[in-house]
């Protein structure tokens, strides 16, 4: 009698254990013929990109709700797309979805190309993104590999070698064991595995399906995998950060940041440029407007994927007679604020200065 082999045993531990998630279709839905859905399969691709599952949830089942198709998406304008991602972070990744969304809706007819290599020439779409999109909404074989797929694989052969120089016989490897058929469900059921029982820490060796073919099951071993180089110690960077409220109505003055570059097209309050050279005590120099600035007690500190932030926070009240007229800005009323495209950075530092 011939042992089953690894992709099989694997699929039937995801047909029992198979996380439910909004963007997915189960593996009993496929089995009465629901198809996944190539725009929610992309939209949540897009979202998981350094994010994890529980962050994306309520953000992806609001986009959908607000633009359940790709044509929707792409005929709102980027200033709404923006303040629904605002709080997600990485916010290249939503300018990049628009651009996206533009192109399938107005020159592929909105149909999503099935193939990694025509994928790849999409805005925002990368070689991980490609095969996921390929192999999850098309079926298409295509090795697919995240976190959580670089932790089951590097455990199971026991791959010692540190990320990233890891990640070609990471690739590698999960390219042999992806089946032809069912590639999708097995790319889920790996990404299952690594999140629910091949864990970064206390792994779950004794319910693992893989635990005969796996070389550390059970190891002291198998917590110190993958292996990582080193980290950069990340910078610190400072600056200020000036808060103009209207003391009748409580309305704050904003601006947006140029379209390109780090958080391009979010919401902002005036503030300076961030540096590692910064004296609070000089900020003053470098207000908007003439007014009477109170630094704020409490700092905000923030991290950047490469660099920690750490802003002084400044405020000032003002009425109608000394309301400033500036150029590219508005006052948002309080009851707005919740709507405008401010990041996380950004909603810190007016709960600083609100509070």
């Amino acid at each position: 009698m011939t042992s089953a082999s690894p992709a099989s045993t694997l699929l039937d531990w995801y047909d029992r254990h198979a996380r439910r998630l909004p963007w997915r279709v189960s593996p009993q839905d496929r089995d009465v013929g629901e198809v996944p859905d190539p725009y929610r399969v992309w939209l949540s691709e897009i979202m998981l990109q350094q994010t994890t599952v529980a962050a994306v949830k309520d953000y992806f089942e609001k986009f959908v709700k607000i633009w359940p198709t790709v044509e929707h998406l792409a005929a709102a304008s980027e200033e709404d797309v923006m303040k629904a991602w605002a709080g997600l972070g990485y916010y290249s990744r939503a300018r990049n979805l628009k651009k996206c969304a533009n192109t399938v809706a107005n020159q592929l007819d909105g149909r999503f190309p099935a193939s990694e290599a025509e994928l790849l020439k999409l805005p925002g779409i990368g070689p991980y993104t490609a095969a996921a999109i390929a192999t999850i909404a098309f079926d298409r074989h295509a090795a697919v590999v995240d976190g959580n797929v670089e932790r089951v694989i590097t455990r199971l052969d026991r791959l010692e070698t540190p990320l990233p120089d890891a990640k070609p016989l990471v690739k590698a490897r999960m390219g042999e064991l992806t089946p032809v058929v069912r590639p999708g469900d097995f790319a889920q059921a790996v990404m299952d595995l690594g999140a629910t029982i091949c864990t970064p820490r206390r792994p779950a060796c004794a319910l693992c399906p893989w635990t005969s073919i796996c070389k550390v099951q059970g190891t002291e071993i198998a917590e110190t995998l993958p292996r990582k180089a080193p980290k950069k110690q990340k910078p610190t960077r400072f600056g200020a950060a000036f808060v103009a409220v209207n003391a009748g109505n409580g309305a704050v003055l904003l601006r947006r940041r140029p379209p390109s570059g780090l958080l391009g097209g979010m919401t902002e309050v005036p503030g300076t440029h961030w540096t590692e050279q910064f004296e609070a005590d000089s900020a003053l120099e470098d207000v908007p407007f003439a007014a009477n600035w109170r630094m704020q007690p409490t700092e905000v500190k923030h991290t950047f994927t490469h660099f920690h932030l750490r802003l002084t926070v400044f405020r000032t009240d003002l009425f109608g007679d000394t309301m400033p007229e500036l150029e590219a800005s508005w006052w948002s009323e309080p009851d707005a604020l919740e709507t405008e495209a401010l990041p996380t950075v950004m909603r810190k530092v007016l709960a600083v200065a609100l509070s």
